[in-house]
């Protein structure tokens, strides 16, 4: 599908959210199963190259129900989630876990400037209404050396590898994710890698974001990425927020 076929604005916005809403109860079950179980592995990845640890203070953007607050809070870390979709939140309640968690748009965090250590998101940036704007604000939130790591889906480069990805991404997920879930937004997933701009793209994006030591690492012959940055020295013109 290409971008223009896509929702966009607050239209994008209203559609996410349901979307996640609907699909929160077999939302863990089916990530497992699609990804091979090897989305938990991305996420160790993770939070290994940020070298997150016992006292550091993070936020998980995009939480879900849990996962990357789950394996962070093991490592002795303090954790909020952060997810606009309810149901989710709701959804990682259920599953007992203790950390806090708020309703929130990446695009107006609830912390203050320069407040934590570590800010990190996985297999949420294409689902974004404005990346730049979310880029900017996890980077205010961030104190200067804070550390960001950012997990998302990609397209493989090279051809009997990509068009093998397209087959079990683009048909048999949203196949799968149709009898057991939703159909709609099984279909919507893959096609959602079209908002998803180039990686020097989103090198540049960071950097204007304000952000140092970029690196992109590929993950699973290319189908998946984690972006890692530290944040550079606060501007002077930097707002705090309440």
């Amino acid at each position: 599908m290409a971008l223009g076929d896509l929702p966009t604005g607050e239209e994008k916005r209203v559609r996410v959210q349901d979307m996640f809403d609907r699909i929160a109860p077999r939302y863990d079950a089916l990530n497992r199963v699609m990804s091979m179980g090897m989305d938990q592995r991305w996420r160790r990845r993770a939070l290994d190259k940020v070298d997150v640890g016992e006292g550091d203070s993070v936020v998980d953007l995009a939480c879900g129900t849990g996962d990357f607050c789950e394996l962070v809070e093991s490592r002795g870390a303090r954790v909020v989630g952060v997810d606009f979709a309810l149901q989710m939140l709701k959804q990682g309640q259920g599953r007992g876990l203790a950390h806090p968690a708020v309703q929130g748009d990446g695009e107006w965090l609830p912390f203050q400037t320069a407040s934590v250590d570590v800010v990190t998101c996985g297999f949420a940036l294409r689902n974004f209404v404005t990346l730049d704007s979310v880029l900017h604000e996890i980077a205010r939130i961030l104190k200067p050396g804070g550390r960001a790591a950012l997990i998302d889906v990609d397209r493989p480069a090279w051809g009997p590898i990509r068009l093998a990805h397209s087959l079990y991404f683009d048909r048999i997920v949203p196949l799968v994710g149709g009898l057991v879930s939703d159909r709609k937004a099984y279909a919507y997933l893959p096609q959602s890698t079209a908002y998803l701009p180039p990686p020097d793209v989103l090198r540049e994006m960071l950097s204007g974001a304000g952000f140092l030591e970029i690196d992109r690492e590929s993950l699973f012959l290319g189908s998946a990425q984690i972006l890692t940055g530290v944040r550079g020295p606060l501007m002077p013109d930097c707002e705090t927020n309440s």
